[in-house]
């Protein structure tokens, strides 16, 4: 294997730090994956750097082995390394790069005064997870730590220094640190105006620009790994330094590249931990608080509602599936049951009979709640059947991206030509495609590395780099050259489940004071 025409995508999502190596036909030869868990500290979601450090360390070194067992050989180069996580939160550092406050991740719905003022200051809605609303809430709590700040990032961002010593990022993750001006495809100048204005008041050393990192466009180089880089990623020693480094993106724009949505018309929804769409648009939206604008990694405009809560309550079922599995002597692959269970929802009437559930682990800017709790509900003639409890689960994860794409569908007219799905939610065929058609009432595509997600849409964004023709646009580069030939399933549900899933939303919506009193009424010892 020629090492130098392979390109490394490595991406920290929410429950695991997955790595990809592709060859030069752009295909997936060899990965590594650690799994971890946020945690839960002075009631702020977060990850400790000895997390991150050691999560990305393992990860890679088990792309190692993958390589040595796969090819005989070391991996001592690669033709270019990118880095990609979960978007937003709230990283600040101080001059000499030292954290001044805990990871703030995507998860936290702490910002709800800032993102509210911001809003109306800007007349741009800034939802409570991105980089400007950790900041001003940070600010408006009288947070010691503000006035020391020198680096505002994302985890992404902090990542990409360690490697390069770039302060440098993607446009679409910029995006979500800053509003961007799709004209000048640069941080918005009235805006920077209008924070800084906000601020006088509190005679801080900097101004807003002065902390906030610089931003490329796919296809440029962000920096060379460093030997500091090499020995983070690698500390046996044997990562050669001077390796190209795309700019890195956030989970959103790793999905669109993987997915080939980064031409209007286009859109992607992924769906794990949390789940989001993406809708590349061609003309101008409204202001909407479940709607945050964000870019493609080329830096055209993307429609994004993001919802914090996913497919998390529907791991802990089935891990008590697997527990009672394991006592009655047949214990089961935790894979194969997830397929299985999959699979079972479809037998399950189409509004789910009667049975509903939030999944809100964590509080869900959409539907204005700042802490979450799982519930499970039923009437009492309900038909309490495995079918339907799978089948309810697996709405539940979708109806708050249904309750904000409605709005870009029916309200703002977002024309949608093809939509993909990927992450783990569509892993099983056909049955997660299947439930996002019937939410939407459009057909839904999967392609054969949806269960890839965003590190190989990393790794798309390094080949990209590389090898891209001169002028050769991001669009034409995967259309063209990755996603020509690849096989494609596509679903459209049938009447009935878009009724019955229009059913199920509507007692969804209809019933949220259930949910709106269990965050009331169940509190923390």
């Amino acid at each position: 294997m020629e090492l130098k025409d392979t390109v490394l995508g490595i991406e920290f999502g929410s429950t695991r730090i997955k790595a990809v190596l592709l060859d030069r036909d752009h295909r997936p030869i060899a990965s590594g994956a650690h799994d971890w868990e946020n945690r839960l500290i002075d009631g702020i979601w977060t990850y400790t750097m000895d997390d991150i450090h050691l999560g990305l360390q393992d990860c890679y070194a088990k792309l190692k082995e993958d390589v040595k067992e796969k090819f005989g050989c070391a991996l001592t180069e690669v033709g270019a390394i990118g880095v990609s996580a979960m978007m937003h939160g709230y990283l600040p550092f101080d001059k000499n790069w030292k954290q001044l406050a805990g990871f703030r991740t995507w998860r936290n719905t702490m910002t709800g005064p800032a993102a509210e003022k911001l809003s109306e200051l800007f007349n741009f809605n800034i939802p409570q997870r991105w980089c400007i609303a950790h900041l001003y809430q940070a600010i408006l709590n009288g947070e010691e730590h503000v006035k020391d700040i020198a680096h505002l990032t994302t985890l992404a961002g902090y990542i990409q220094y360690r490697l390069c010593g770039k302060d440098v990022m993607g446009i679409g993750e910029a995006s979500g640190v800053f509003p961007i001006n799709d004209d000048t495809r640069d941080y918005d100048e009235k805006m920077m105006k209008d924070f800084n204005d906000l601020i006088a008041d509190k005679a801080l050393p900097w101004k807003i620009r002065d902390i906030l990192p610089d931003h490329l466009v796919a296809g440029e180089v962000a920096g060379y790994l460093t030997e500091d880089g090499a020995r983070l990623l690698d500390p046996t020693g044997e990562l050669k330094a001077g390796i190209p480094i795309a700019p890195c993106e956030g989970d959103a724009g790793t999905g669109m590249v993987a997915t080939c949505s980064v031409r209007p018309g286009t859109g992607n929804v992924s769906a794990g931990t949390s789940d989001f769409a993406m809708l590349v648009t061609d003309h101008a939206l409204g202001v909407h608080k479940e709607v945050g604008m964000v870019t493609t990694p080329a830096g055209a405009p993307v429609a994004m509602v993001h919802c914090s809560n996913c497919t998390s309550d529907i791991n802990s079922w089935v891990a008590l599936l697997l527990e009672f599995a394991e006592l009655i002597g047949e214990p089961q692959k935790k894979e194969d049951l997830f397929t299985l269970l999959f699979i079972k929802s479809l037998e399950g009437e189409k509004d789910c009979g009667g049975l509903l559930s939030y999944n809100y682990f964590s509080g869900e800017s959409v539907t204005e709640l700042d802490e979450g709790r799982p519930v499970f509900l039923r009437l009492p003639d309900a038909k309490l059947d495995l079918a339907n409890f799978m089948r309810m689960h697996l709405f539940s994860a979708l109806a708050t991206l249904k309750v904000g794409l409605d709005i870009l569908i029916k309200e703002e007219n977002v024309r949608i030509d093809r939509i993909f799905g990927h992450g783990g939610y569509f892993k099983t065929p056909g049955v997660g495609q299947r439930y996002l058609s019937a939410a939407i009432a459009s057909p839904v595509s999967v392609m054969e590395t949806a269960g890839e997600g965003g590190p190989y849409g990393m790794a798309l964004l390094c080949a990209y780099m590389l090898w891209k023709d001169e002028g050769e646009s991001l669009e034409d580069y995967l259309d063209n050259k990755v996603f020509n030939n690849s096989p494609v399933s596509t679903v459209m549900a049938g009447e009935d489940d878009i009724e019955g899933f229009r059913k199920f939303t509507e007692r969804y919506v209809n019933s949220f004071e259930v949910e709106r009193a269990a965050v009331r009424t169940l509190k923390e010892e």
